[in-house]
């Protein structure tokens, strides 16, 4: 008979990590399309789908214990702030798309954060900090993360917002799970400890910047990163949502959480103040929408960049028949060159106009009834070579990746949820306020400093937002909700996914799991998923694209729940990820 420590010893030199595999082969599935990673999870009494497999079972667990979409988003997004940390957390900022079924209507909240009262270009000029034309786009001359690009988070306020409006909880039960992984600690999971490294953010100038102690303290190990399969804790954080379900927001905005986070912010530089925390309000808005082929998409207005996502669509709409002379995408197919090219002409033609317009609408006016209209799209349309790809305004430097979480959830009552959360860059400005264990982000990087763009800093004013949250609906009704985080890969991404379900049928895992391209508006770079280079890489190189080869990295994250013709939910979630869709 073995002994304890024979078993255990035998346990331990079993590798947790799945890249020390070789020599595999993949296995084939029994029925369907070959490719598909796995079945769409359905479910009739309610659905949760996210990045992380525990924070996913967290929304479930709100479900079952007889909470709503509303209550199981929040109770996932604070546990995926535990689990998925470099992504998300209470110190960022939030959008969401909520359908409420009594209503029969779709809800938008902007909960996205405002620049400090001191952020103005003049003071970031002092500092060393200045537009550079070279380098068009958000973030152009802005620094690269720390304290100067952190704006008053939204998450904290956008949490307490939808619970209280919409929610039949309250913060003590949907943030229980969340303080049972902080506290009492959970595995890293395989992709996220992949990414589970801290940025630079020490001090202000970019010569010698070095990593903040708060940070080390709070997010590593005995010094290194957790490897996949360690258990990671932080109690810190589990105390900071104590303080969250006892008092509210209040704590984070006006409480002792505010002092901390101006405190941090002052022995950095920062200019964040009590008075720019305890102003801070989201906003309810009105969700922007456009028809395609007999279903409505709808999307966040600015300046979430997600008008993007509709004038893509809207351009080959009205330019795939007429650049093709009556062909579809759908009669193209994938295996077409052409069909790639036609999706990123209209991509590149929607974030010429996202790049120049997208900003605050409290400062300025964005164009959207012109941009997003069907004669704009067709004007579009002979800017479109079917056979020559086109060139960019003019060269710069590539955006980053973006890193954020999307998920969704539905009820038994026909409420559903889509849901985008981020700290912007991985682990934010990796700013750590100490005490609370949470990350401030750096949205505020995604401003300009050219003092004559829409999108230049100032006081109080939002910047230029990658965050979009989406839904297909279908005659007044929700089809499926739209998530796929990743930075600027967000409304291309959008573009994509409603293709592959509108023009060619896929079903909700399928639509994720379908081959995506990301293209770079500032360097005209296309990368495409491997198989997909492997097929038309080539031909499109010689269509005059600039096209590289890529894993799904940069290509994000897809979450999504479908809603059946006789009221159950199907889910899909993207397989390059550590999650899972949960239903019951």
């Amino acid at each position: 008979m073995k002994t304890l420590s024979l078993v255990l010893a035998a346990a331990l030199s079993v590798p947790a990590a799945s890249a020390s595999l070789s020599g595999g082969v993949r296995g084939d599935r029994a029925e369907g399309w070959m490719q598909q990673s796995r079945s769409p999870v359905m479910a009739r009494s309610g659905i949760v789908v996210t990045s992380q497999p525990l924070a996913a079972q967290a929304g479930l667990r709100i479900l079952m214990q007889g909470g709503n979409a509303v209550d199981a988003a929040v109770a996932t997004a604070a546990a995926l702030n535990v689990t998925e940390p470099m992504n998300v957390g209470i110190g960022g900022d939030l959008f969401a798309l909520i359908y409420v079924a009594k209503d029969r209507k779709l809800y938008a909240l902007n909960a996205s954060g405002k620049a400090p009262s001191g952020a103005t270009v003049a003071r970031f000029n002092s500092l060393g900090y200045a537009y550079d034309p070279t380098q068009w786009g958000p973030g152009s001359g802005m620094p690269p993360g720390g304290i100067l690009d952190v704006t008053v988070p939204g998450s904290a306020w956008g949490w307490d917002e939808v619970l209280r409006r919409f929610g039949t909880m309250k913060f003590a039960q949907v943030l229980a799970p969340a303080i049972d992984y902080a506290q009492n600690g959970f595995p890293v999971s395989e992709r996220i400890a992949h990414e589970w490294r801290l940025p630079n953010a020490l001090p202000l100038r970019r010569c010698c910047a070095k990593l903040d102690p708060d940070s080390v303290r709070t997010w590593y190990i005995n010094g290194a990163p957790p490897a996949e399969g360690q258990i990671y804790r932080n109690a810190q954080l589990a105390h900071a949502f104590r303080l969250l379900a006892k008092y509210g927001r209040d704590v984070f905005y006006k409480g002792e959480i505010a002092r901390a986070i101006v405190a941090k912010s002052k022995a950095l530089g920062g200019t964040i103040s009590l008075d720019d925390l305890a102003s801070y309000r989201g906003q309810w808005v009105t969700p922007i929408s456009s028809p395609y082929h007999g279903y409505d998409i709808m999307e966040l207005p600015p300046p979430s960049q997600g008008f993007a996502a509709n004038e893509a669509l809207n351009i080959l709409q009205q330019c795939v028949p007429r650049v093709l002379h009556g062909q579809t995408l759908a009669d193209l197919g994938q295996a077409s060159p052409v069909y790639w090219h036609m999706l990123v002409e209209a991509k590149k033609l929607a974030y010429e106009d996202l790049y120049a317009y997208n900003a605050d609408p409290a400062y300025v006016s964005v164009p959207l009834q012109r941009l997003l209209s069907k004669q704009h799209a067709a004007a579009l349309c002979a800017k479109i070579d079917p056979m020559r790809a086109s060139t960019p305004r003019r060269p710069g430097s590539e955006s980053g990746a973006g890193d954020t979480i999307v998920l969704s959830t539905a009820d038994r009552w026909g409420n559903m949820v889509s849901w985008v959360n981020s700290n912007y860059d991985g682990f934010g400005s990796g700013i750590t306020v100490p005490g609370y264990g949470f990350i401030l982000h750096d949205r505020g990087g995604l401003f300009t400093l050219d003092p004559k763009s829409p999108n230049a800093i100032a006081p109080h004013k939002r910047p230029y937002n990658t965050l979009m949250a989406g839904f297909i609906m279908r005659s007044g009704r929700p089809l499926m909700t739209l998530g796929l985080m990743g930075g600027d890969m967000q409304a291309q991404g959008h573009e994509q996914i409603v293709v592959d379900v509108v023009d060619l049928g896929a079903n909700v895992q399928q639509a994720g799991d379908l081959a995506r391209f990301r293209h770079d508006e500032i360097s005209n770079r296309l990368r495409l998923e491997s198989p997909l280079y492997d097929l038309v890489g080539e031909r499109l190189r010689a269509m005059g694209h600039d096209v590289l080869s890529s894993n799904r990295s940069p290509m994000g994250g897809y979450q999504a729940i479908m809603l059946l013709p006789n009221g159950a939910y199907s889910a899909g979630s993207d397989f390059g990820k550590d999650g899972e869709a949960v239903g019951w």
